[in-house]
């Protein structure tokens, strides 16, 4: 079993690699859109509604985005691709916010996510082998020989 000194944090890491090094992280609100594939009305509202940290301002109030944004961001992906509601997304965020106290709430959050999917797995399984006898049904009876009529 591994220690917990020796467990990382993958979402400290970056999931995929940052079109700029580290220092020149300062990215656009359409070169999000861009790098995302999210529209810029969808980052405007996951700011608004607290679902993004705070996003820092040019001189001229332009967003500016971070690789750290960029990582979160694609963290928020695989919530939406859970079938995670919103509101747990936003109170993620704001557990994630209020520091290191709220590991306890944040893994339970995580938790419930985690049997929710393996629920619909489950489900999608049984779905999937319906799916695979009927397919085997219409495949073997194409092949079967017709019989006459009698």
């Amino acid at each position: 079993m591994e220690s917990t000194s020796t467990k990382v944090d993958v979402c400290a890491a970056a999931p995929q690699a940052h079109p700029r090094p580290e220092g020149q992280d300062r990215y656009t609100i359409s070169e999000v859109v861009a790098f995302t594939g999210l529209t810029a009305h969808t980052l405007r509202w996951y700011e608004r509604i607290g679902l993004m940290p705070h996003v820092d301002r040019s001189h001229t109030g332009q967003r500016r985005f971070t690789n750290r944004d960029l990582d979160w961001l694609a963290f928020v992906g695989k919530l939406r691709l859970t079938g995670m509601p919103v509101a747990d997304m936003v109170r993620y965020a704001e557990l994630l916010r209020e520091g290191e106290h709220t590991f306890e709430e944040r893994q339970e959050l995580l938790e419930a996510t985690r049997r929710d999917v393996r629920s619909r797995i489950a489900e999608l399984q049984d779905t999937l082998a319906v799916l695979d006898h009927k397919i085997d049904f219409y495949a073997g009876a194409r092949r079967a020989p017709e019989r006459p009529c009698a």
